[in-house]
């Protein structure tokens, strides 16, 4: 009786219980074409924020480099004012 009692819950297999998650629930990208009026909303005002910032870093190069080029032809004008 014993042996039987103790082969049982030897080969007894742990069961362990699974989550399965859909895609959407697990927060994960959903596709560019899928969504809602809302989600194609927030991610164009994104789009546009983005493209603000990057515009608005990119003038701001551009105001840098000038300067710099206006700043060497005025060094390089007093070079030649030396010679």
């Amino acid at each position: 009786m014993l042996t039987r009692i103790t082969t049982a819950t030897v080969t007894r297999v742990p069961r362990v219980a699974a989550r399965f998650y859909s895609e959407g629930s697990t927060g994960s990208y959903r596709g560019e074409g899928s969504g809602d009026s809302f989600t194609k909303r927030e991610k164009a005002q994104e789009d546009l924020y983005v493209k603000q910032q990057e515009k608005e870093k990119l003038d701001a190069l551009r105001k840098q480099l000038n300067k710099l080029k206006q700043d060497t032809a005025d060094l390089e004008k007093h070079l030649d004012s030396k010679k």
